[in-house]
């Protein structure tokens, strides 16, 4: 571990052949030599007068970051000709005050027009202030900067170049960042059309060709572009319909459309693809991305070399398969058709993955076990992980029958009118139920979450992008092979996709175009990420399952341990399994109480006391670090309250919201505590664990909210459903409903169609 300034990094060991790019953005860590080149939109003001120098620093504390990491970083830099127009301006209005004042004898200026400055007579007045600059901000960190100044002749004489490339290996070799520009204030004006001169020269004719030169001369890993724009788009930016490019691969460019050059500078986006893609060749991956933007220029470069998605990155390896992009597009346009099917249709689908699942028995379960057996051998799931990665025949015989009830109960789900009004005479209003578009389903180690949250989407009309984590890859991938053929029957085969690129989730997160909603299944770690990382986009989901058991004064032995035993013990790893026990006071030192103790000794249930049940044992168990504790494990938190009121207050200081039990036999206890605890779910002598989609009768759920909009608790057809509103008029207009207008509104209820009853 080393330290400079204030910034803490670890120097990982970074190394690679060069002569062949990286093929995947995963790959872009391991990029040790990298030059970034910035942009004359990125480093000048929007007024094209001096420095934008907030962005500037962030940049280099960027930059500094990476080089204290043991990486190699090189800056191809614009601004000289901003920084010295902003410098010669204030000359000129200043010698033309004086000479005014003298002229006049007035001290006061009037309109004074300013000639239009030469570009290299800006260059030579800003280079030593630009790069007086840079030393500045990188001394801050510690790093020493220095000037190199080149022009297109120094690459085309083979001494000069010789001497180039060993100053630029020198200066890497003594940990000093080289901050390189073109000659700006000698450089003869660029030649049309004379950027490409074939595979092994490309003529300098701005700084987009200047980097992509130097990344290939000095076999960098990575050249990241940073302008005004996102990056590469499929037509104009700004244009309707204008798509951002993920991957550029060499031979697309006929299906881009170039716009207009950067406000300023030399180069526009056809220059720096020319530019790219000549690096690329060269064996230099590329990133073209915005280094402007006031939400992302202060982590863009680092988010680049960690992988995320940023910008358009160039690769020469495609895919086999479709980008996630196109993915969500398939599976919107397959829900599309998907909720245009008859309700039956959409039944007979799921009944026929009920029957795949029990017919492909063998194949499937013959997955899980290559499953099972690499995640033995790796060693990296807990065993708690592990029993949810794990399928059985009576597992695929539960997941059959919950699909079928799924099936059973969806006819009327999509479509289905839940309210009529009568607005005016032949104006009659009508809200319906309708799918909510693509939903993202995430997991974690449980496959036989595929086909459950595919009968609920197919079931409600939507389309589904689901996200498996590898752990469980060869189960998902037969799963969702079964799925695609059960849709196949009606011709909705993409309605349901499986992400199987190395995509990351934050990346994925971030697709608010393509995706209406996000339901996480997993840890309570994966939500919270999910929750943080989701731009845009609404998540469903909880990020805990602090789950509670009041045991009243009033409570039935018989019922109070078998109540417990099952909420901690049936499926201690479930979100809905008991993890705080709250005991009433006088129950302590009773039968009662000892009884509860001695069932979780030898269920083996580790015990935490909570402050005041500690305060109350002379020997108390371990205790407790939080109250707000998801253990997931054989343990449980116990503590002491006076009342049930003081169980309430508990619950909603330190639960979440999710499922909350009280075992009483006084029924006006119970239906204070049902009707004051505000969780998602709330029961009465009943176990915790019934807080589930398939015993609520729903057939299955996508997973379970604590949110307080549209769906809470278990999660099924409803809650992957949301409403349209349908106007039938009849050559109507709001002026005819004006004061002396010749209609009246009547906002007349009508009675609502009958339901099928089956």
């Amino acid at each position: 571990i080393r330290c400079w300034s204030n910034i803490p990094f670890i120097t990982v060991p970074l190394s690679r052949a060069h002569g062949k790019s990286f093929a995947h953005r995963s790959e872009l860590k391991h990029a040790k030599r990298i030059v970034v080149k910035l942009g004359s939109a990125v480093v000048t003001r929007g007024d094209e007068c001096g420095l934008a120098l907030g962005r500037l620093a962030s940049i280099v504390e960027q930059v500094s970051m990476l080089q204290n990491q043991g990486r190699e970083m090189m800056i191809v830099t614009s601004g000289a000709v901003a920084f010295g127009k902003q410098r010669l301006r204030h000359e000129i209005l200043l010698s033309q005050s004086v000479r005014q004042a003298l002229h006049s004898g007035q001290s006061q200026l009037k309109d004074m027009a300013i000639p239009v400055l030469e570009a290299r007579a800006c260059a030579a007045a800003g280079q030593s202030g630009l790069m007086a600059l840079y030393e500045a901000m990188f001394t801050q960190y510690s790093i020493c900067a220095a000037q190199i100044l080149v022009t297109n002749l120094d690459f085309h004489d083979e001494q000069k170049r010789r001497n180039l490339n060993g100053t630029l290996h020198e200066l890497l070799r003594m940990n000093i960042v080289p901050i390189i520009n073109t000659n700006d204030a000698v450089v003869p004006p660029p030649e049309p059309n004379s950027d490409l001169q074939g595979v092994n020269v490309i003529s300098v004719k701005d700084n987009d060709s200047l980097a992509a030169r130097l990344a290939v001369e000095m076999k960098t890993d990575l050249l990241i572009v940073l302008s005004d724009v996102e990056g590469l788009f499929d037509s104009p930016p700004g244009s309707d319909d204008a798509k951002l490019i993920d991957i550029f691969y060499p031979g697309d460019q006929q299906s881009v459309t170039f716009g207009t050059k950067s406000r300023v500078g030399m180069g526009g986006m056809e220059a720096k693809v020319k530019a790219a893609l000549w690096a690329l060749q060269g064996g230099t991956s590329v990133v073209i991305a915005n280094g402007t933007h006031p939400k992302i220029s202060g982590h863009v470069i680092t988010d680049i070399v960690e992988g995320k998605k940023v910008g358009t990155f160039f690769s020469e390896v495609k895919p086999a398969g479709p980008t996630v992009e196109q993915q969500a597009e398939m599976a919107r346009a397959g829900g599309r058709t998907l909720a245009a099917l008859q309700p039956e249709q959409r039944a007979e689908i799921i009944y026929r993955l009920a029957d795949l699942l029990t017919d492909q028995r063998e194949e499937i379960l013959l997955a899980n076990k290559k499953d099972l057996e690499e995640a033995e051998n790796k060693g990296r799931l807990a065993l708690p992980l592990l029993k949810r990665l794990s399928l059985s025949t009576s597992k695929l015989n539960s997941l059959a029958i919950g699909l079928r009830q799924i099936a059973a109960s969806s006819q009327d789900s999509v479509g289905r009118v839940i309210r009529r009004t009568r607005i005016a005479k032949d104006l009659d209003l009508e809200q319906v139920t309708v799918p909510i578009g693509v939903l993202l389903v995430i997991f974690e180690s449980r496959p036989d979450c595929l086909p459950q949250v595919s009968a609920l989407a197919i079931a409600s009309g939507n389309g589904l992008l689901l996200k498996g984590g590898k752990e469980a890859a060869h189960s998902n991938q037969i799963l969702h092979r079964l799925t695609q053929e059960a849709l196949s029957i009606h011709g909705v085969r993409d309605a349901v996709q499986l992400v199987n690129t190395r995509e990351e989730v934050e990346d994925l997160c971030r697709l608010d175009k393509l995706i209406d909603l996000i339901i996480p299944r997993g840890s309570s770690q994966l939500v919270r990420n999910i929750q943080k990382a989701a731009k845009g986009i609404p998540v469903m989901g909880h990020s805990e399952g602090i789950c509670h058991v009041y045991v009243d004064t009033d409570a039935s032995v018989e019922k109070v341990t078998r109540i417990i035993r099952d909420s901690k013990c049936e499926y201690p790893a479930a979100c809905n399994a008991l993890e705080t026990l709250l005991i009433h006071r006088d129950l302590l030192r009773t039968p009662l109480f000892d009884q509860i103790i001695d069932m979780l000794r030898v269920e083996q249930v580790k015990i935490h006391a909570g402050p005041k049940f500690a305060s109350y044992l002379t020997f108390s168990p371990s205790e407790v670090k939080s109250l707000r504790t998801e253990y997931g494990d054989l343990e449980c938190c116990i503590e002491v309250v006076d009342s049930v009121q003081e169980a309430i207050e508990h619950i909603h200081k330190y639960g979440s919201s999710h499922t909350d039990v009280i075992i009483t036999e006084n029924e006006k206890t119970a239906e204070f505590f049902l009707q004051h605890v505000d969780s998602a779910c709330v029961f009465w002598n009943a176990s915790t664990r019934f807080s589930d989609g398939y015993r609520f009768g729903l057939g299955a759920e996508v997973g379970i909210s604590t949110s307080r909009i549209h769906a809470r608790g278990p999660v099924g057809i409803e809650g992957l459903l949301t409403t349209k509103w349908l106007l039938r008029g009849d050559n109507h207009v709001v002026s005819d409903f004006s004061e002396h207008g010749s209609m009246k509104y009547l906002h007349e209820s009508l009675p609502l169609p009958q339901r099928n009853a089956n």
